[in-house]
């Protein structure tokens, strides 16, 4: 299965290492997909070419959602680019 991928911004983590997850482009992606956050919810949090599971966890300190990550599993990953069609791409090599 696959889990939802959403944005977050790595570098607006709190004091326990936690990714909040109350950007616009999270909050963007979070309605687009139709998420609904709870608690042990899995995802996959994005930012630019990185990415990496989280584990929701609401923060009842900051009153917000977060998402638990382990820092050293954030991987690089190739950005998301619309593949081209065969027929376009043959036109644009002459």
């Amino acid at each position: 299965m696959n889990k939802p991928r959403v944005f977050a911004d790595f570098h607006n983590a709190d004091a326990e290492g936690r990714v909040r997850l109350n950007c616009t482009g999270t909050t963007a992606d979070l309605a687009r997909q139709k998420i609904v956050l709870r608690n042990g919810q899995s995802l996959i949090i994005y930012s630019e070419e990185l990415e990496v599971e989280g584990v929701v966890h609401y923060s009842q300190k900051e009153n917000l959602w977060t998402a638990v990550i382990d820092w050293n599993a954030i991987q690089e990953v190739e950005a998301l680019v619309p593949e081209v069609p065969q027929h376009i791409s043959d036109r644009t090599r002459t």
